[in-house]
């Protein structure tokens, strides 16, 4: 099926992204968390903030705009991306953190190779 295919390929590059925040001193707090607007891909978080991430995910050589996967984040996403955080942090999930803690949008764009391999990853802190 092509949405099984879709969720495939959005789970590889989510658990890339993950293993990106990781490197970098970050610890996940949730990864596919589901609201009632829709699912967030990844919560972390380091020293002075909470992150709530969108990840997009393409395959190399196939169809999307000049800037690759992160031109999928348009106005509407950005939107319910702050909804869905809204709905993570009034949830056990976010386990009583304050709600004073700096609070960050990011987006990670991920390529791969027709293999899956990784090509390239964007991170872009507070890209929202």
């Amino acid at each position: 099926m092509k949405s099984d295919r879709r969720r495939a390929l959005g789970g590889h590059g989510e658990r890339l992204a993950e293993q990106h925040f990781a490197s970098a001193g970050y610890r996940v707090l949730g990864r596919n968390f589901r609201t009632t607007s829709g699912e967030l891909d990844l919560v972390v978080a380091d020293r002075q903030a909470i992150v709530f991430c969108e990840v997009k995910t393409q395959i190399s050589g196939t169809v999307a705009g000049p800037a690759g996967p992160l031109d999928a984040i348009g106005p509407r996403k950005r939107l319910k991306v702050r909804r869905m955080a809204r709905e993570w942090l009034e949830s056990d999930a976010a386990g009583g953190r304050p709600s004073r803690d700096i609070l960050r949008f990011d987006a990670i764009g991920v390529t791969i190779s027709p293999a899956g391999e990784l090509l390239s990853l964007e991170h872009i802190e507070d890209a929202f």
